[in-house]
């Protein structure tokens, strides 16, 4: 192979790249997957493959071009470990192995899979590499190899939720490990917790024990991290501070050291003993006064990741405890360092008097330490050291080792004032400065590959506290802003073109409709800072602009509403007018841009210099173009910058800003996000105790299952969760079902049910025990039906009822909704997600009606599908609340929004009034006490109570008295009143049934009362927010929300003290971290706990993860795992959801291998739909493999703007073939897996479809990740890629793909590439068993009967004349239908039904045309036909088509 420097962008291998290699035929010798009669393994094979394919780059660490090759055709998985054994270990061996796995965890793929299949020989293999790692150069490894073993353990620390790893990395990082320190800091450390030395005494007794072998093993554990280090600080030392060029494979292997130092010291479990070795060794010290870091250029990333690991290594907690620690503990922390170090210079230090004798706040600067210390010997400084346990006692006549500048640095660093994390926190601008966006270590560009190390935090299984796990999740989402932000801005500016002018000015050539050049800019308020800051409170400015654009555009402009951000830049191009610029090249040379500074608008201005307030009244209209704008900057930003102009004597950037740039609304909440998760940094998170391990990843992850919970409910009603006596008894399989009630005819729901009670607070006991104890004696469900009292005469009255029979599963999860604790439901696709939510919604609305459920969901989309099925259910709409946009999608005439829900309960309280006033006059009463809630309140008590209270005293049976039958009738007095009620009211059959009939006409009547009490509050409130905020404290039971509203709300909600008993999460797996957290701190603690209790989070981690636009975020940094996924990577129970009814089985066998039990509900085997093949093609699904087109498959116009041609044009084809066969478009979708595919088959649609009302446009052409959450009965699928895999190696985007469709699945892709993948074989073992051209039966006709007629006339026009006749003068319309693939040898009959399918898209023509079409005239038509281009270019729907990702 031809060697290359590196490169950002590492090319795939094509499919003949791969099959013209050498591996490839090795691997169709020894290991590929299809080859049956396999050569036997040989290690020389794999010798000479190590050696002459993977070491031969030159790149950062290996040849990634041949890993993937190798990845790609399971050399791992077929031959390296499956040989594996002690006897043929060498290096080699191992390092393959190891560049595989790291190469798997670079793609985000399970990794561990195959040694768990075959883990005998695991521990073996990783003795092997702890070995060669601290062996090193005698091993005859190369740095670039010592780094991918560093890589390889680093995967191994963060993988301790697999117990195949964790059983081999725990020895390393427990309590011996402490063998390591120097004796007295041992006894030291030991004498802080009196248990450890108790614990210590065990650990010499057991080793003393140990045989000789055992010994030496437990040595090399002890001591592996210790010896690590010692190795890196050769290398590190070996690198000078200056001079000749630094090799960069010793940069690389510094870099990922650090990145595993600081990996082990977040991480709880690996820092509790780890953090005390690595201070001993004084690593920060020897890494922050070596070379490296002077190097501006090679030690600039590594200076970064000595930040972190310097911020780590001092983190606000206890190691042993793993308790967070206060500021006021971490002062006296600090103060007890202090004074025992001024003891002991009193004690023993003459010359440091002054410093003993000084107060602590005088002497704890880093200046001030250097000032005391720095003037002693450097004798001294280590006896000082070693007084204080850093350092090795000094004899009497001996000289220390260690230089000056060591010395005092060791002392210094560890002595002086350290910023609170919390004050570093507020002090940081929100906004990113050009520093930021720019700095490729921390926002990557969207070429990353996931070979390099980058100081960005990492989202892993646990966190430290929840401060940390805030401020991690902080940081990278403001990085992930700003890589959106530096998107816009190099876009922006792109588009403005500027030059510099002849005079040195700048001059635009073009413009941006997101972007104006600034006319003028002015700090106008500059606050006093608050007490205790040292920042302004405050600073205001105008900017002035000129708006000569497009009316849209200036309206665009003049919308900027309060709290919108913008960005004010600097440029000043130093390219001449005129000149082309190249996008290859670095953006800011050529742009010339020198400043950008973020801004928040608070308005525009009026004429008169006054802010235009937003509101109702209409705004003033303004003379002229000119318009300027008040806005809010960065107070941390001003300061710093003020400081830094007056200290250094740089230039004020607030001075010289040209442009000004607006974001889209959607786009540009992060500054609001990032405030709530600040806000919540300085307030003291109250999370439920029964929550707070589990989030941060700790203890049992069962402890909040509601088995475990001490509260938990004994007897619940399940309301109209059951259709019947016999369902609740099938729901209930491991029970015995007692019925209270035993005549079968009264046996019918709502029941209410008890359930046996497991003991939580009772001594541990033997789970096999408890299980069979809780089988024989704790099994028997005790069934109570009861009857919902009369609501009243009217039909509406009745109350609305389930009708879903629901599967034993989704009761369990309903089940575990209603009782305390946190519930996890994994909700396959078409398994009842949403109706199992919104029935648990439903029930603790009737359990529980004092208390407030919060719905929250990803997607707007999302949350009006539950609400609407919510609506249908029976729950009082005065209880529901919509807040946020979108609710104007939801499909019904009802408006939930705040203010919607306001006017309702206006109109429904005169509703009620006019119902008062007619009762009123149906008993003759004088007055008008229809007039207030408060009026009515007293017609009741006095009017309607005394004559319903005299009316029950008449019925009721008294001894001695017998009650005739048409009393309950004649005595009742509302008779007037509910004259309009279905007559007759009263049936005079049974007393009890006629008594049961008034009183439910008295609920009617007490039920309007109750209503308007609860109105009254909006007679005394009489503003419009008052009233709403009222609606939402108050009045809504039922509150429904995005989690990006919840997030950009929080703190307006905790203002106003709203209050939630519950959480409802729906698409929790498509929720970022800490959107799924925010939310349960949306209200203000009660006595120092939350009231929250209970969480139901509701999702599939098997289906697409939150959407992460730029990959060195999603890769390396971790950030689209959803707290969903990590619960269920801890192992927190599931409730899984085991039966689907959207999809015929036979195309649930393409995803259902990927959960646990997934089936089919009766109904997809028994409904004529599913039963019915697909009219016109012989398959319900089928991969059609499509070769290259014209020598072209996939295509790459820009990068990651991946296209295929001849897919596209299949795709169409096959569209149009069914809506010739009458298959309706709004059934059919076309989907793709990338952007650039997407836009072509639009294009291609346009073309060929969209002028012709026979075809139309299919219901939706998008990508796979835009549809989740979707389906249609047809799905059409375009994989694209012909040279790599791609991103459909992820298998959850391979699920989503799948199961979109409900009847019929067809796929076109190139088979040779994607059924060798791994990851994706059960899915493509099925599509390859059947044959792999499109299969079709031109005769059957899709038909429905409301439109069978139509559809035969229109199908006989078209499809029984589809010859082209040649002659014809003119062609109405013409479809190319590209050729079958080409293969070597085709089975006739699908030759004759692919020319067939070309056939049905033909031209009409009067003559009867045969069904087989010759090749030669296939090849002939095909010529006449005009091509399509080979890059249509971007549409207006291509924004973000720029991106691998779909956004």
């Amino acid at each position: 192979m031809e060697k290359e420097p590196p490169v950002k962008k590492t090319s795939a291998p094509s499919v003949s790249q791969i099959n013209a290699e050498f591996v490839t035929q090795l691997a169709n010798k020894y290991w590929a997957p299809h080859v049956k009669n396999k050569l036997p393994f040989d290690a020389k094979v794999m010798e000479d493959i190590y050696q002459s394919e993977i070491l031969k780059s030159k790149y950062v660490l290996i040849c990634l071009t041949c890993v993937t090759v190798f990845y790609f055709s399971q050399y791992l998985e077929n031959y390296l470990w499956v040989n594996y054994t002690p006897e043929v270990s060498n290096n080699a061996y191992l390092m393959s192995i190891c560049c595989i796995v790291n190469e798997k965890f670079r793609e985000n793929v399970p990794a561990w899979e195959v040694f768990k299949k075959k883990p005998q020989h695991f521990p073996y293999f990783f003795k092997c590499v702890m070995e060669m790692s601290l062996a090193g150069a005698k091993s005859n490894l190369s740095l670039k190899e010592q780094t991918i073993l560093l890589l390889f353990l680093d995967h191994c620390f963060n993988s301790l939720e697999v117990d195949l790893i964790r059983e081999q990395v725990q020895q390393l990082i427990s309590l011996p490990m402490w063998i390591c320190l120097l004796p007295a800091r041992l006894q030291h450390e030991l004498k802080k917790v009196p248990k450890l030395q108790k614990f210590w005494n065990l650990i010499k007794k057991n080793y003393e024990k140990m045989d000789k072998k055992d010994s030496e093993q437990a040595d090399r554990e002890r001591t592996f991290l210790s010896l690590l280090i010692k190795k890196f600080l050769v290398v590190l030392s070996s690198i000078l501070p200056s001079g000749s060029d630094v090799s960069m494979e010793k940069v690389h292997y510094c870099e990922r050291f650090l990145e595993l130092m600081i990996d082990l010291e977040a991480l709880l479990p690996t820092r509790r003993w780890f953090n005390t070795v690595l201070d001993d060794s004084h690593f920060v010290v020897y890494c922050h006064l070596s070379g490296l870091p002077l190097r501006e250029k090679e030690g600039h990333l590594f200076c970064q990741l000595l930040d972190m690991l310097k911020f780590y290594t001092g983190f606000e907690i206890n190691d042993q405890t793993g308790n967070a620690l206060t500021e006021n503990e971490m002062t006296t922390l600090h103060y007890d360092r202090i004074t025992s170090l001024q003891r002991a210079a009193f004690a023993h230090f003459p010359e440091l008097q002054d410093f003993a004798l000084s107060n602590v706040a005088a002497v704890d600067t880093r200046e001030s330490l250097i000032k005391h210390f720095g003037l002693l010997s450097p004798n001294t400084l280590h006896k000082v050291g070693s007084y204080l346990c850093l350092l090795p006692e000094l004899g009497d006549q001996e000289d220390t080792t260690y230089d000056k500048e060591f010395l005092l640095e060791l002392l210094v660093s560890r002595h002086e004032r350290r910023i609170s994390q919390i004050e570093q926190l507020n002090q940081m601008p929100l906004y990113p400065t050009e520093k930021i966006i720019w700095d490729e270590n921390i926002v990557p560009t969207e070429y990353y590959s996931g070979e390099g190390c980058l100081a960005l935090p990492k989202l892993n299984l646990q966190f430290l506290t929840l401060h940390d796990y805030l401020l991690r999740n902080f940081n990278l989402f403001r990085l992930e802003s700003t890589y959106e932000i530096r998107q816009d801005i190099e876009d922006v500016v792109s588009r403005m073109k500027p030059w510099q002018s002849e005079y040195g000015g700048v001059v635009f050539g073009g413009w941006a409709r997101m972007a104006q050049t600034i006319l003028s800019f002015s700090i106008v308020e500059v606050a006093k800072p608050n007490i205790g800051e040292n920042w302004p409170a405050r600073v205001r400015a105008d900017v002035t602009i000129n708006l000569n654009v497009r009316d849209q555009i200036k309206s665009e402009w003049e919308g900027l509403r309060k709290h919108d951000v913008c960005f004010l830049i600097t440029v000043r191009p130093t390219l001449p007018y005129g000149t082309r610029f190249d996008r290859r090249q670095p953006f800011l040379e050529q742009m010339g841009l020198v400043y950008v500074r973020g801004c928040e608008v608070q308005g525009m201005l009026d004429d008169k210099g006054r802010v235009i307030e937003e509101g109702p009244e209409p705004k003033p209209k303004l003379r002229g173009d000119t318009r300027t704008f008040r806005v809010w900057l960065d107070p941390n930003q001003y300061q710093q910058d003020m400081t830094n102009t007056i200290q250094n004597g740089t230039e004020d950037p607030y001075e010289t800003f040209n442009i000004i740039m607006r974001r889209k609304p959607k786009e540009n909440n992060f500054k609001a996000v990032l405030e709530t998760i600040r806000n919540l940094m300085n307030t003291e998170c109250v999370v439920p105790d029964w929550l707070h391990d589990i989030i941060l990843g700790y203890g049992d992850p069962g402890s909040a299952h509601y088995s475990k919970m001490p509260n938990q409910i004994s007897t619940l009603d399940f309301n109209d969760s059951f259709l019947s006596i016999d369902h609740l008894k099938a729901s209930f399989p491991g029970y015995k079902v007692k019925v209270t009630e035993e005549n079968p005819s009264l046996q019918i729901p709502p029941f209410r049910i008890k359930f046996p009670l497991k003991n939580v607070k009772g001594k541990k006991r033997n789970a096999d025990e408890e299980d069979g104890e809780s089988r024989e004696g704790d099994n028997t469900l005790v069934v109570e039906p009861h009857v919902i009292p009369n609501r009243g005469p009217y039909p509406y009255n009745q109350p609305k009822r389930n009708t879903i029979e629901f599967t034993p599963t989704q009761i369990e999860a309903i089940r575990a909704g209603m009782q305390p604790g946190l519930t996890m439901v994994v909700g396959p696709p078409g398994t009842g997600k949403t109706d199992v939510a919104v029935q648990i919604i439903s029930n603790l609305y009737h359990n529980f009606p004092e208390q407030r459920t919060l719905i929250v969901t990803h997607s707007n989309q999302a949350l009006n599908q539950l609400f609407e099925k919510i609506m249908a259910l029976d729950i009082d709409e005065r209880h529901l609340l919509r807040l946020g946009h979108g609710e104007e999608e939801l499909e019904t005439e009802k408006d939930f929004s705040r203010y919607g829900r306001v006017n309702y309960v206006l109109a429904r309280r005169l509703e009620l009034l006019r119902e008062v006033a007619r009762l009123q006059e149906s008993l003759d009463v004088p007055g008008d006490v229809s007039y207030t809630c408060e009026t009515a309140g007293h017609f009741y008590l006095y009017q309607v109570m005394s004559r319903w209270e005299e009316y029950m005293s008449k019925v009721k049976p008294k001894h001695g008295r017998n009650v005739q039958v048409e009393d309950a009738a004649a005595q009742f007095p509302f008779h007037k009143y509910f004259s309009n009620a279905p007559q007759p009211v009263f049936k005079g059959r049974t007393y009890e049934e006629d008594i049961d009939i008034a009183e439910g006409c008295f609920r009617h009547i007490k039920k309007i009362f109750t209503q308007l009490e609860e109105f009254r509050a909006f007679e005394l409130l009489r503003s419009g927010l008052d009233r709403s905020k009222y609606l939402l404290v108050k009045e809504a039971k039922i509150i429904a929300m995005t989690c990006t509203h919840a997030a950009l709300k929080r703190h307006d909600l905790v203002e106003l003290g709203f209050k939630y008993d519950n959480i409802l999460m729906e698409e929790a797996a498509q929720i970022l971290e800490i959107e799924t957290f925010i939310p349960l701190l949306l209200q203000n603690p009660e006595d120092g706990f939350s009231r929250l209790k209970r969480w139901i989070m509701i999702g599939d981690h098997h289906q697409l993860p939150p959407v992460i636009k730029n990959m060195a975020f999603q890769k390396y940094s971790n950030m689209e795992q959803s707290l969903f996924t990590r619960c269920v990577r801890l192992g927190v129970p599931t409730v899984d959801l085991d039966a689907q009814g959207r999809a015929r089985a036979s195309l649930c066998n393409l995803y259902n291998w990927r959960y646990k039990r997934l089936g089919n509900l009766p109904h997809v085997q028994l409904q004529p739909e599913f039963r019915a093949p697909n009219p016109g093609l012989t398959f319900d699904f089928q991969l059609i493999n499509v070769e290259d087109f014209n020598g072209v498959g996939e295509s790459e116009p820009n990068p990651y703007f991946y296209q295929n041609l001849a897919e596209a044009e299949y795709a169409v084809a096959l569209f149009m073939y069914m809506r010739l066969l009458g298959y309706p478009a709004e059934k059919i979708s076309i989907l793709t897996t990338y952007n650039g595919q997407k836009h072509l088959i639009r294009d291609v649609i346009n073309q060929r479809c969209a002028s012709n009302p026979y075809f139309g446009h299919p219901s939706k052409v998008t990508t796979v990740d835009r549809f989740q959450g979707q389906q249609n009965d047809y799905i059409i699928l375009s994989l694209v890629r012909t040279k790599a895999v791609g991103h459909l190696r992820d298998v959850r985007r391979l699920v989503v793909a799948m199961s979109r469709a409900r009847l019929g699945l067809y796929i076109f892709a190139r088979v040779s590439l994607f059924q060798n993948c791994f990851e994706l074989t059960p899915v493509f073992n099925q599509l390859t068993a059947r044959p792999l051209q499109l299969h079709i039966r031109p005769h059957e006709y899709y038909t429905l009967d409301l439109v069978s007629q139509k559809a035969s006339r229109i199908h006989g026009l078209l499809v029984s004349r589809r010859r082209l006749n040649s002659s014809a003068s003119g062609h109405l319309w013409q479809v190319q239908l590209l050729p079958p693939p080409s293969q070597e040898q085709a089975a006739a009959d699908a030759e004759s039904e692919q020319s067939q399918l070309e056939q049905m898209a033909e031209e009409p023509s009067t003559e009867q045309a045969p069904q087989d079409t010759p090749m030669e005239q296939q090849e002939e038509n095909q010529e006449e036909r005009p091509r399509m281009p080979e890059h249509p270019g971007r549409d207006s729907d291509s924004e973000d088509s720029g991106a691998e990702e779909d956004a």
